[in-house]
């Protein structure tokens, strides 16, 4: 009889091993502990909910809005479209069954999940409320929350928290401290947003001249080129203007970069409120035009291909470089409307992003070139001044639906997206706190 023996074997997978047990512990730990915390986060927010006498009867009563959807569902009768009456009564019937079965399986999971809530809390309380007595570090603070909000509140009158609040019908309030909690979890991002206020833009907006250049960047003087002008948005006249005023001669490096941070800080909140205000078909064409513009001023310093910087060093004064401008749109929206039929130039929905832009940029310059004539004649510097004045008055005009945004923000998207929405509403709140 052979005797075996037993060796150690080398195997090219040894190295592995180590990494994969590694790998598959971790894994294990991660399932296990992730569940246990949460497990702990409900127990913990139901025992703050149970502090009070507790009715067994309310804590397993199962609300309307948990089932609504079904019995709307079964009791409803647009989906049978059969003319026979005997076949869609069998129908209706077999309908109405399935789904009350269903409704009834609902209600078995709600009720147990309630029960089974409950009675993890019953349990854990009587520990989180030792642990709060005697303050032991490690617990203590899973059940006390932090006090700041306290100590603001100890003066005369303390604000109800509670008003803040929406909750479906039948839900309970929610505890104090939890308000508490997502109201610091709130001044926490107002001040993320405070830190990433826009500096440039804020020194932009320093010179404004009580909205006067929302009133001046367009002329009716001006005589149209289309059977129709489309309706104009913020951000379309602020790429034109800056493109105009990075454009003109004898202006100092370090103003032209100044400007162009200061507007490419403000169009991303343009763009917020337009996206959040403004829905329109129209609106969104005019919004795409504007993108298209201000990707290739910012990228390239070019404008629908002409070179920024070529217009600057090519012009002599800052007449012949809105000239120059007037004539490249000129020529744009010639070339489109041969190319183009005149039951599509009727409707702006039909226009190109270039044809859009174009329309803009022609009847910007010409409205400056013909306040020229009527005034002393600028210089380069002053006409850089004025423009940048003019963009100062139409971003600030454009900022006075911020407070409609972040209201529309906080309250119009669905439930799966609120969470998002109003961490933006807040967000864009501290960076717009001029108390900070």
């Amino acid at each position: 009889m052979r005797e075996v023996t037993l060796r150690a074997s080398t195997t090219v997978y040894g190295c592995y091993t180590i990494w994969i047990l590694i790998v598959q512990t971790t894994g294990v730990a991660v399932g296990t502990i992730a569940p246990l915390c949460r497990w702990f986060t409900a127990v913990r927010f139901k025992c703050l909910m149970t502090c009070r006498v507790i009715s067994i009867r309310e804590e397993l009563k199962i609300e309307a809005h948990w089932t609504q959807s079904l019995v709307n569902w079964r009791d409803s009768f647009s989906g049978l479209q059969i003319r026979n009456n005997k076949c869609k009564k069998y129908l209706y019937d077999a309908k109405w069954f399935s789904i009350t079965f269903l409704i009834g399986v609902q209600i078995m999971m709600i009720l147990f999940s309630k029960l089974f809530l409950l009675i993890h809390a019953l349990l854990v309380a009587p520990f989180l409320l030792f642990f709060k007595k005697f303050k032991v570090p490690c617990l203590s603070k899973l059940m006390t929350s932090n006090n700041d909000m306290e100590s603001e509140s100890k003066g005369d009158a303390k604000l109800n928290l509670s008003r803040f609040t929406l909750l479906l019908d039948g839900e309970a309030e929610l505890p104090k401290k939890t308000l508490e909690y997502i109201i610091r979890q709130a001044d926490k991002v107002i001040e993320m947003g405070e830190k990433r206020q826009p500096q440039n833009l804020i020194h932009l907006l320093n010179i404004y001249s009580n909205f006067r250049g929302v009133r001046e960047f367009d002329s009716h003087q001006v005589p149209s080129l289309l059977l129709q002008e489309p309706p104009n948005c913020w951000s379309l006249p602020l790429v034109a203007l800056t493109s105009i005023a990075i454009s003109l001669p004898n202006v100092a490096n370090n103003k032209v970069t100044q400007l162009v941070s200061s507007v490419n800080e403000g169009l991303s909140l343009v763009k917020l409120i337009e996206k959040t205000l403004y829905e329109s078909d129209e609106l969104v064409n005019i919004r795409n035009a504007a993108e298209v513009s201000w990707f290739g001023v910012t990228l390239y310093r070019k404008w629908q291909g002409m070179d920024l910087r070529k217009i600057s060093l090519k012009c002599k004064n800052s007449k012949n470089v809105l000239q120059e401008f007037s004539d490249n749109a000129e020529r744009t929206i010639a070339k489109f409307k041969r190319r183009t039929s005149d039951f599509l130039m009727e409707n702006p929905l039909n226009w190109s992003a270039n044809m859009i832009a174009a329309n803009s940029m022609y009847r910007i310059s010409q409205t400056i070139l013909l306040s020229c004539q009527e005034e002393n004649e600028p210089n380069d510097e002053g006409l850089f001044q004025r423009l940048s004045v003019m963009i100062a008055d139409i971003l600030a005009a454009c900022f006075t639906n911020l407070a409609r945004v972040i209201i529309t923000k906080c309250h119009r998207n669905a439930i799966e997206k609120r969470e998002k929405s109003v961490h933006e509403a807040f967000l864009l709140l501290g960076k717009n706190n001029t108390n900070s």
